[in-house]
């Protein structure tokens, strides 16, 4: 039974609890580049991990994240003027550069050493791998760079990254992203006997697999690894063989999708914490071999379209009901709700914005929600302790794939898979970029 005080440190995510702690030894995506692609341009709200804070690019293209108030009378810099690589607070004019320093004080006397005396929050904002990084822990313990998932490191003609507000916390988002056992029941499509039982139903067919449709009860198997876990869920292929889909889990909060076929798209999320109650989810597609095509830029359904207003809500939402057509519903498909995405979206927001986990009753196929619980509740234990998390300090760690596989019957699924596993390294990146 997982209790209620777990079920707070886990989801918790703001200054001083235990996860908001942890989290922050990590480089934690938060913007798509576009957002803050402007030199002297408007200033943007930002809230992370239940902090208020306002990023800007200077006149020098540099990134800068700072606590959103001023100092001086805590009026909200997104009203400031970003000029002459600062951002200056427009009531008395205090100014600060990226690192938070106070760089003028234009109402105080020349001689006055306030300015030397005070400083801005200010956290390291980086721009790899497509996204926008920022590091908000203590800064002797910050990564030399993130964590070096295969999608950061492809170049970005192999990729396609979508960004989207989940209005759940985090960890509703990652619990959902390594459940295997509901593909082949909540993405399910019916035929014209809609009185059929799900173990004969088929998948929908942007995940046109038949071993999800025939075994809808997978038997899980969970290997705790330095960067989070794989996931091996197994399925019933022939009499001599299994069917295994062998999902990741990379700390703090990513997941990795197995492809549908050899050579296919991988797809990944990152589910980013805004708050309590909110995340931002992140999701890729990528290949490393090889550009993506434009069929397989919304390859499974799982970007959604989002408003086009900055805020990142979906337009399928809970205000609409996630469009639930039930007509749809009671003659082809389990929902009624258009798209992968869309469909886990809903079912994870409508838990509630924080699920209470203490009155679940799980069951076999939730072998990987438990592993993923006990793994993140071991890292705040650990730094509580006085051992802070390994794996943001080896982003090498991170270079793994997910895997749909089918193995004799007996063979391990990690080492029946090794070769597969292996993504692929910036290094080996770049020399085939320099080498066509």
């Amino acid at each position: 039974m997982f209790s209620k005080e777990d079920n707070e440190r886990l989801t918790r995510v703001g200054p001083g609890t235990p996860m908001g702690k942890a989290m922050r030894r990590f480089w934690i995506p938060f913007l798509m580049p576009e957002e803050l692609s402007e030199r002297d341009g408007t200033p943007l709200r930002v809230r992370l991990l239940g902090e208020d804070l306002i990023a800007f690019r200077d006149t020098e293209g540099r990134l800068g994240l700072l606590e959103r108030y001023c100092p001086h009378r805590r009026v909200d810099l997104y009203f400031g003027r970003n000029e002459q690589c600062g951002l200056r607070c427009v009531y008395h004019g205090w100014k600060f550069d990226i690192k938070g320093n106070i760089v003028d004080m234009p109402a105080e006397p020349a001689n006055s050493t306030l300015k030397d005396e005070l400083k801005i929050t200010a956290y390291p904002i980086v721009e790899w791998g497509g996204l926008i990084w920022a590091y908000m822990g203590d800064p002797e313990c910050m990564p030399e760079v993130p964590p070096e998932i295969e999608w950061g490191v492809v170049p970005p003609a192999h990729r396609h990254i979508t960004k989207r507000l989940q209005e759940t916390n985090f960890a509703q988002g990652v619990e959902g992203g390594i459940d295997s056992s509901h593909v082949g029941i909540l993405h399910s499509v019916l035929n014209e006997d809609t009185q059929m039982p799900f173990r004969q139903r088929q998948i929908s067919p942007n995940l046109a697999i038949p071993y999800l449709a025939s075994d809808t009860a997978p038997r899980f198997f969970v290997r705790h690894t330095d960067y989070g876990m794989a996931i091996g869920a197994r399925r019933n292929a022939t009499d001599e063989e299994y069917y295994w889909r062998i999902t990741q889990f990379l700390a703090p909060f990513y997941t990795m999708i197995a492809p549908n076929k050899a050579g296919g798209p991988i797809m990944g999320h990152a589910w980013v914490p805004i708050d309590d109650h909110n995340c931002w989810l992140f999701t890729m597609t990528w290949n490393a071999q090889r550009p993506l095509e434009a069929h397989e830029l919304d390859h499974g359904g799982v970007h959604a379209q989002v408003v086009p207003d900055g805020s990142y809500r979906p337009l399928i939402n809970r205000t609409n009901d996630y469009r639930i057509d039930r007509d749809a519903q009671r003659l082809r498909s389990s929902t009624g709700i258009d798209s992968i995405g869309m469909q886990d979206t809903a079912i994870q927001e409508s838990m509630g914005t924080i699920v209470d986990r203490s009155r679940e009753n799980l069951g076999s196929g939730d072998a990987a929600i438990v592993g993923f619980r006990k793994s993140l509740l071991r890292m705040t234990d650990g730094l509580e302790a006085g051992q802070g998390p390994m794996s943001p300090l080896h982003p090498e760690w991170y270079r793994v794939r997910s895997v749909a596989i089918v193995l004799a019957k007996g063979v391990d699924f990690i080492e029946g898979a090794t070769d597969q596993l292996k993504a692929i390294s910036p290094e080996d990146m770049q020399s085939e970029v320099r080498h066509g």
